[in-house]
């Protein structure tokens, strides 16, 4: 029913609207035309109501129904963010204009963010590095947690829970404002068991292995998260200091830590929702100041942060080759302080014109300990500048150019084993995983576009360059990644990696017909990634680090028509084809390429303000054989959803409650971006999840 319905939907378009709405992303009237005219490139702006509607466990896996946007699925309560299937250090994610800086290689853990603290998100798909510098190469996640409050005093309390990992959890918030001083404060605490999947067994090298209950042992975890803010707001002066705290605690799959652990004492199975080794425990410390100046012509912000991460991984101790038992439990150790400044000024020149002007410098030091090793102790220094012009030929017609000049210098310190491996025969001696090495980098990037309206209208295009300073696990790793099975080896000659793009948008809104459709295309002249090899080291499969010339296009697009005033529906999808240029994987794909997925979806109001809603949704993803050797492919799949939520007013408070199951026939499939598939563990099993929220 829902495919005749969409189809007559493009031909039933009616009288114009001022609103946009595609599925609560976008929304309030002229408001939705201006954010897209701010910028030529693909935009999209997420309220809080949506987040809290499709609350689907992590804040990535809550925006995965956006199109071009995955969740890379790391456990049981952990996610990582991927735009246009480029994720890790090569997309940025910003906490109140501050990038978030943790071990973004790290493939197995999440954004040290709390979602239930998140006021609004701004989505750039696409290359930012004009603004945003290094790493927001395939786009930016902006989030935002320092709305102001209006009243003496106000808060919120959530309660929530999924039903796959027996997830439970809470979060409050506190707020006021007096005169011109305000404050908030958050705290939110999480607690899960091992997560299930719709299987009883594995395979992991020829090994079968049983699961208990179809659990993948030793997956539980726990998160505690707090904030305070306190802050001053003038007509003409503002400023704010923000002080936050993320830990978090989680078991890290244990047979997929090595084949050793058939042999371990630990007894997995003896509960569900114990924490065993190996394990690994994240601490992110960020503190912030912003500070903001404006008058009629111009307005002048600067940002100072400093952010600490500290993150622990636990392992039994057992030798590896020539690696005698170690002392102690804890095989890494990475302490990676980050201090940030930047200055922005904008001016408007006359009523049309408006010049923007940035300056960002970020110094990173990361140490390391444990009796493993991956990468090495570094110090990073990237500082940047750049200038903005945006003109309104008319208020229908925007034009904008920009360039910017970033420099880079690396530091990267020498490691030897503390332990004697054989050179000879007759002579050991302590091997040396990373050599001494400075790497100065440095680069210019430039962005131009336009932005056109005309009633129901909304065209868009960008052109730019960006690039991607290369990071010292790129640089100089020399290890075993025990979490996604291969030994890694750095390359200490890559260059900076450059891309170029070109991107549309195209915006079709009448009073009950939401059209979108954004098409790209990308070439990197010098792409860096993991290329396997047939070599093995250490029983591990060797992957090094290489660059290709790489081309890359794709599209997303979205169709949502009102039927009546009681239902919607809509379809939306995306699909992405890379392809290596050069290089030993000529004519390859590139690792884990997201396969094409297509969603159709019909929704029932309860009433026009929408303060209810029930829907169902299909999504369906397609095979995936366009792949780099050794992997495997990927076969097609679909699941069935269901989302509703309901507001109810409680005297001068509101009650809100948010529904969300996936995988509702609990279908047994794998994505072909998760490193667990490597070893034969599917996607998780039906998960209901469930929020319920009281506003005061």
């Amino acid at each position: 029913m829902i495919i005749p319905l969409l189809a007559a939907a493009l031909f039933s378009c009616a009288e114009p609207d001022s609103a946009v709405r595609l599925d609560d992303v976008i929304v309030i009237g002229n408001a939705a035309r201006e954010f897209q005219m701010r910028s030529s490139q693909t935009a999209l702006q997420i309220n809080r109501d949506y987040i809290d509607n499709n609350f689907s466990g992590s804040l990535m896996q809550t925006l995965e129904g956006i199109p071009g946007v995955k969740a890379m699925s790391i456990g049981s309560g952990q996610s990582k963010p991927i735009i246009r299937g480029l994720g890790f250090n090569r997309m940025a994610v910003t906490e109140n204009g501050i990038k978030h800086e943790g071990q973004q290689w790290g493939d197995d853990h999440g954004l040290e963010i709390d979602q239930f603290n998140v006021d609004r998100i701004e989505l750039i798909k696409g290359p930012a590095t004009l603004k945003y510098g290094s790493d927001a190469i395939g786009g930016v996640i902006n989030l935002y947690n320092n709305f102001i409050p209006s009243v003496p005093f106000e808060g919120s309390l959530n309660v929530f829970g999924r039903s796959n990992n027996e997830q439970l959890g809470v979060s409050a918030k506190i707020g006021g404002r007096k005169g011109r001083v305000f404050y908030r404060a958050n705290i939110t605490l999480l607690d899960y068991a091992d997560y299930k999947v719709p299987t009883d067994s594995i395979q992991y090298y020829s090994y079968y292995i049983r699961l208990k209950d179809k659990r993948l042992r030793n997956t539980a975890g726990c998160e505690q998260d707090g904030s305070v803010m306190l802050g001053y707001m003038g007509y003409r002066f503002q400023s704010y200091l923000r002080i936050s705290d993320s830990y978090s605690k989680s078991g890290f799959f244990a047979n997929a830590h090595g084949l050793e652990v058939r042999l371990s004492e630990i007894d997995y199975d003896r509960s569900r929702r114990d924490i065993d080794l190996p394990y690994q425990s994240v601490n992110h410390l960020k503190v912030l100041n912003h500070t903001a100046w404006n008058n009629e012509r111009i307005s002048l912000t600067a940002d100072l942060a400093f952010q600490n991460n500290l993150r622990k991984e636990f392992s039994e101790p057992v030798s590896h080759g020539y690696m005698p038992i170690p002392d102690g439990t804890l095989e890494r150790c990475f302490n990676k302080s980050t201090y940030t400044l930047s200055l922005g000024a904008h001016l408007s020149l006359t009523e049309r014109n408006e010049l923007q002007f940035g300056f960002n410098s970020e110094y990173q030091d990361n140490n390391r300990k444990g009796w493993g090793f991956i990468i090495p102790d570094f110090e990073t220094l990237c500082s940047g500048v750049f200038v903005y012009d945006q003109y309104k030929i008319h208020d229908n017609l925007i034009l904008n150019a920009g360039a910017r000049f970033d420099a880079a210098h690396t530091h990267i310190h020498s490691y030897y084993d503390w332990f004697l491996t054989p050179v000879t025969d007759d002579e050991w001696d302590f091997m040396q995983r990373s050599t001494e090495l400075k790497r100065r980098f440095n680069s210019v990037t430039w962005s131009a576009g336009i932005s056109y309206s005309d009633k129901a209208w909304i065209l868009k295009a960008n052109i730019g360059k960006a690039f991607r300073i290369p990071i010292p696990k790129e640089l100089g790793a020399n290890g075993v990644n025990y979490h996604i099975f291969r030994y890694e080896r750095g390359n200490n000659q890559l260059n900076p990696e450059e891309s170029y793009q070109l991107d549309a948008s195209v915006i079709y809104n009448k009073k009950k017909c939401v059209v979108q459709f954004d098409p790209y295309i990308n070439y990197f002249p010098n792409y860096i990634y993991l290329s396997p090899t047939a070599d093995y080291v250490e029983g591990l499969q060797l992957y090094h680090y290489t660059q290709a010339k790489v081309l890359r296009y794709g599209f997303e697009m979205q169709l949502n028509y009102k039927i009546n005033k009681k239902f919607e529906t809509e379809l939306k999808g995306e699909y992405l084809y890379a392809e290596q240029k050069s290089g030993d994987k000529k004519g390859y794909t590139l690792p884990f390429s997201v396969p094409w997925s297509v969603d159709t979806g019909l929704k029932y109001l309860f009433d026009s303000k929408n303060n209810g809603f029930v829907g169902l949704n299909a999504h369906v993803v397609g095979k995936q054989n366009e792949i780099v050797p050794p992997e495997e492919p990927t076969s097609g799949y679909w699941t069935l959803n269901l989302t509703a939520g309901k507001q109810f007013m409680l005297n001068k408070n509101i009650l809100k409650v948010a529904f969300h199951a996936n995988n509702l026939l609990n279908k047994r499939y794998y994505d072909h971006t998760s490193y667990y598939r490597l070893i034969d563990v599917p996607e998780p099993g039906r998960n209901i999840s469930m929020m319920i929220g009281l506003q005061f």
